[in-house]
């Protein structure tokens, strides 16, 4: 199950942190009278009864001033695309223009949200402020964070308020599959391999095939040829690196799929992954690519997004291109001239935080793709590659 992401936002001296800490059960957040104490957003995974296994964000004030102060509410607002639901925090039953533009916020990238108000125990919540904040369109809960007032009913209203998207298991295979099938996946253990270990992507598809009763047979590209010849899988799925490799060797009448692709489509924007795709063949020379990670790592010769993924996509063209690279959940760079973006499978993201990474990307009208997409592309394997995937 995924980790449900919660946002602390609210002026500074609000009470976030003891909020978090309420919740929580304990002191895991710096409490101080002294605005300004949270300064950059800071995680903390936890499990709160009622909710079960989540991360809580805490971020700096919204009000911040000064030039390192507006640099802080600009992080505080980056968080809004890693997260699954918003809490935003008022008391003494006053709010402003502060508090209304992060509302425009959260509608923009479409984050359910409660309103707290705090420190009940100071000065209740009003009817009249009630009625004003329950106009935005979210609930209102009236708390103190100090007493724990309260607090048992905003829990509710979190889970009530968070989509259930954020607490389901992604799809990977289980529409695809069935059970006694048997799946072969092709693993290359190259220096890009962790030691003693397999990619986190490898480990999640494994987990679903045992999910799904179906029988995984894990090997290496050299020992592909010799399994084929006495046993027919009902699909193949390979390290994308080698897509050109295995597709030589497997059968036509087999099906044949990478990770990668398989994570993008549990991850979402699979349909504008594969109508990005085909910008590969409109590149001209001087565009730049935009290489999307979620993870960051150190890189070899043999990193895919690094190295191959851009040797071959320049080589497919024959075009001179440009590439920039963002790792991790690190902010865009400007996006003026960049004609295409290719992400990586996104294992090491939630659902929500990829597809709003993506969001300003494909509404700009930038073509994105993926790196399984786009290394089955250059191999011309790309339609079988996708065929497994279309009823």
């Amino acid at each position: 199950m995924n980790k449900v992401h919660i946002g602390i936002f609210g002026k500074r001296n609000q009470g976030k942190s003891m909020l978090i800490n309420a919740l929580a059960g304990q002191n895991i957040a710096i409490v101080s009278d002294v605005p300004g104490t949270t300064t950059d957003p800071v995680k903390k995974s936890m499990e709160i009864f009622g909710i079960g296994p989540c991360v809580l964000v805490d971020t700096a004030g919204l009000d911040d001033s000064g030039e390192i102060g507006q640099k802080r509410v600009a992080k505080s607002l980056e968080s809004l695309k890693i997260i699954d639901i918003a809490l935003l925090l008022v008391s003494n039953n006053q709010y402003g223009e502060a508090e209304k533009e992060v509302i425009e916020q959260f509608k923009k990238y479409e984050l359910p949200f409660v309103i707290v108000h705090n420190k009940s125990d100071i000065q209740a919540l009003t009817p009249q402020c009630r009625q004003q904040l329950e106009s935005f369109g979210a609930p209102v809960i009236d708390c103190s964070a100090a007493t724990r007032q309260g607090l048992e009913e905003l829990i509710q209203a979190i889970v009530k308020t968070t989509p259930a998207s954020a607490y389901s298991k992604e799809n990977l295979l289980d529409d695809i599959i069935h059970e006694g099938e048997t799946i072969v996946l092709v693993m290359p253990q190259d220096s890009e391999a962790p030691e003693g270990r397999l990619i986190l992507p490898q480990v999640q598809v494994i987990r679903n095939i045992l999910d799904n009763k179906a029988i995984a047979i894990c090997l290496q590209p050299s020992e592909l040829a010799g399994y084929l010849t006495i046993h027919k899988p009902d699909l193949v799925i390979t390290d994308s690196q080698v897509f050109g490799e295995v597709s030589k060797v497997v059968p036509a009448n087999i099906p044949l799929t990478g990770f990668s692709i398989v994570l993008a489509r549990s991850k979402g924007n699979f349909d504008n992954f594969i109508k990005g795709t085909q910008q590969l063949r409109q590149l001209k020379d001087g565009d730049t690519i935009l290489m999307l990670e979620s993870c960051t790592h150190l890189s070899s010769c043999e990193d895919i997004g690094r190295h191959k993924l851009p040797r071959l996509i320049q080589q497919f063209t024959g075009k001179r291109l440009n590439f920039q690279f963002v790792a991790a959940l690190s902010p865009l760079p400007s996006l003026d001239n960049i004609s295409m973006a290719i992400q990586c499978g996104g294992c090491m993201v939630t659902k929500r935080q990829l597809m709003n990474r993506l969001k300003e990307i494909i509404d700009n009208g930038i073509p994105v793709s993926n790196y399984g997409m786009t290394l089955s592309f250059v191999n011309g394997i790309f339609d079988r590659a996708m065929k497994v995937f279309i009823t």
